[in-house]
């Protein structure tokens, strides 16, 4: 299911550095010479490349301190390290040479430099290299923020979630028990049991040693902060008097956070201990303050409707002497997120979904009015605003992340780049070209469709085509760069792509995400067969006998869906559209997914709620389009691949799915990850699934 945080949760699963280890890695992993065969980019080359993590810019302004993760296949993990880069003219400098990761970058002045490894804050002067240990976390350590003075800190850790008093006692003198026992929803999030949940802590800092020792609980201890399983330190922030700390939380448990999406905005006063709710009357999501420079104002991120995660994300800014709030976002219709304030407080700028790409926007405080400020074919992942300029971390479909810069005053500016992580690899390879086309939809609206072309085009040869169905399913086909999706990969495998924007995807404005909720297997499937015969029957180049079709969660339900009316199609040769799927983490039996999922809100709002309550007309519709109903009609090759440690979509979906291909004779084959999650993140494993894509496709459509 979509999530706005993917950036963020990955960072921490790669880099797995927020628990203390009880064995450190000794071995350090560092860029590898890599030579690129033909120029294709293959899924090797893929893992070959550097990752960049977050950045951070000094506060003169002239310079970039950056983390880059490099990954040994044979180890099967990556770390991450520290680089240093100016941000007029020059070259990026190597801070760290660890085999652990580094991260959570914070300055502490112009030449000392913050971070996190293991268990524990370091200090580093970037002039001489030389490190020093600021704070020890025993329970583990996820991030920090430094508080404007340079006085305090806020760190999260996790706490153990205790068991109650009547339970308790089943266990004593069990201490090798491995079961578990449970009496409220909420036992199991995303990939985790939940055994520990984060929380925020204030500690004491001098400017060399923080006091851990004497550290202060912000929040009972009963709820989380920040929220999983997407949260972090953009959750909460200071005052710029360091006085005061809004965050972020949900202060529900159990059976109430299973079935709703309402977190508030809290203020912490430091010096008096107490809190204030800036939001109680808000349903939906509230989250990641941000204070004006002058501190007269907090802006946030809100959703409107409880139960519904892909709610317009509207820019809420709150006057904090009079209480009034105003939503910013009143006649603008695209998602904000990843806000900060310019310097003087007129403007508040964050990134926009805006019509199949991230851009950076600016919204004038006092007008509303909002003013694009990045353009090109490209998604901004984040930035960080220093003397006028803009330094973001931006990706395509055609190069994984670097720094790009911009200028605040910008008008839909191309913006520079100054960072070259992958540079001499990526100079090896020739990428698919990428066109943006506009087509019509069934019912007469226009969809953006990407088309990316095979690596080795040749306009006198036809190409076998793969249709690409999203996530989310209230997510966008964007310019993204992915170890797990790749397009590049699928067109150095020789293969066109058809990516559309189908219903649900956001960045079209409220209305087209919202026509798919309760209706999954109506518009939202039209505008997929749309895409595909649109190309089949106009790109000469494309051979029509030979396009497969793949996706991943509701990508994947997509995949089992269209296998299922896969029959009597006119235009086809033998009445099949799609010659081969492949579906990934989907949902297959509907009402075994409701049963099995942990966000209970979710399958509420996009499918209406329990199959039990057949009175409800949405119910009925949604339960009808469920996959596992139309395995009768199956007729094309389909691999099925699923993971143990998926808890959105478990992994019983899939073997099911399985089950039902192999029974009807269908050539069929599954791919099972025993310990990897709703996403596929080790090297090995990844590369293992990106092998088996590409020999499915090619055993099936070459």
């Amino acid at each position: 299911m979509k999530k706005i945080f993917i950036a963020i949760a990955l960072v921490a699963l790669i880099c797995a550095c927020t628990k203390k280890q009880e064995q450190k890695d000794t071995k350090v992993i560092g860029k590898p010479n890599v030579e690129v065969k033909d120029g294709r980019f293959t899924p090797e080359v893929m893992w070959s490349l550097g990752k960049m993590g977050e950045k951070t810019v000094s506060p003169d302004g002239k310079q970039i301190a950056y983390t880059v993760t490099y990954y040994d296949m044979a180890e099967n993990k990556g770390n991450a390290e520290i680089y240093l880069l100016p941000t007029d003219e020059g070259e990026a400098v190597q801070l760290t040479t660890t085999a652990q990761s580094e991260f959570n970058l914070v300055w502490q002045d112009d030449h000392t430099l913050l971070f996190c490894r293991d268990n524990e804050i370091r200090s580093m002067d970037v002039k001489t290299k030389v490190e020093k240990t600021i704070g020890t976390f025993e329970n583990g350590l996820e991030g920090f923020k430094l508080a404007p003075d340079g006085k305090s800190i806020v760190y999260i850790t996790t706490i153990p979630v205790k068991r109650p008093e009547h339970l308790q006692k089943l266990y004593e003198g069990l201490d090798k028990t491995t079961g578990r026992i449970n009496e409220d929803l909420m036992y199991r999030h995303w990939d985790n049991w939940v055994d520990e949940i984060p929380q925020i802590f204030l500690a004491k800092f001098d400017g060399g040693k923080v006091d851990v020792k004497h550290s202060v609980a912000i929040i009972d201890s009963t709820f989380e902060c920040p929220m999983r399983p997407w949260g972090g330190v953009e959750q909460y922030n200071y005052s710029p008097d360091s006085k005061t700390i809004a965050y972020t939380c949900r202060k529900k448990t159990g059976y109430d956070y299973a079935h709703s999406t309402n977190s508030d905005i809290y203020l912490y006063d430091i010096e008096n201990g107490t809190t204030k709710n800036l939001c109680p009357d808000n349903m939906g999501y509230d989250q990641n303050p941000v204070f004006s420079h002058d501190g007269k104002y907090i802006a946030w991120e809100s959703m409107e409707r409880d139960g519904y995660e892909s709610d317009l994300i509207r820019l809420m800014v709150m006057d904090l002497t009079t209480g009034e709030r105003t939503n910013m976002s009143e006649n603008f219709d695209y998602y904000f997120t990843g806000i900060s304030w310019t310097d003087d407080d007129k403007e508040i700028l964050g990134v926009v979904y805006y019509r199949g790409t991230d851009q950076i926007f600016a919204c004038n405080r006092e007008t509303k009015e909002f003013r694009q400020i990045s353009y090109g074919y490209h998604d901004v992942h984040s930035f960080e605003l220093a003397d006028g300029k803009l330094y973001a971390d931006q990706v395509s479909m055609q190069y994984p992340s670097e720094i790009y810069v911009y200028n605040l005053t910008d008008d839909k500016g191309e913006g520079k780049k100054l960072s070259a992580i992958n540079d001499d690899i990526l100079s090896q390879v020739r990428m698919g070209k990428v066109e943006e086309h506009w087509i019509k939809t069934v019912d007469g609206q226009d969809m953006l469709t990407w088309l990316i072309y095979p690596y080795d085009y040749d306009s006198t040869k036809i190409y076998p085509a793969l249709l690409y169905c999203e996530g989310g399913p209230q997510s966008e086909v964007g310019q993204f760069w992915s170890t797990r999706w790749n397009f590049m990969v699928m067109s150095g495998g020789g293969y066109f792509i058809i990516a559309p924007n189908r219903r649900g995807t956001v960045g079209f404005g409220q209305a087209w995400t919202e026509e798919i909720s309760g209706d999954y297997g109506g518009l939202c499937m039209q505008d997929y067969m749309t895409a595909a015969d649109y190309f089949t029957d106009n790109v000469k180049q494309i051979d029509k006998e030979r396009l497969g079709a793949c996706g991943a969660s509701f990508g994947g339900y997509s995949v089992y869906w269209l296998a299922g009316h896969n029959h009597d199609v006119k235009g086809y040769n033998d009445g099949r559209r799609f010659k081969a799927l492949l579906a990934h983490n989907g949902m297959f039996n509907f009402e075994q997914q409701y049963l099995e999922t942990e966000e209970m809100w979710f399958d509420n709002w996009d499918i209406g709620g329990p199959y039990w309550d057949w009175n409800n007309p949405q119910v009925k519709k949604s339960y009808a389009n469920s996959p596992h109903l139309f395995v009768d009609k199956w007729n094309a090759p389909i691999c099925v691949i699923h993971s143990e440690f998926d808890f959105r979509i478990v992994a019983s979906e899939g073997m099911a799915a399985y089950n039902a291909a192999q029974m009807r004779h269908i050539p069929s084959r599954y791919l099972y990850f025993p310990d990897e999650t709703h996403w596929v993140l080790r090297p090995q494993n990844s590369l293992l699934w990106h092998r088996n894509f590409l020999d499915w496709f090619d055993t099936n459509l070459k």
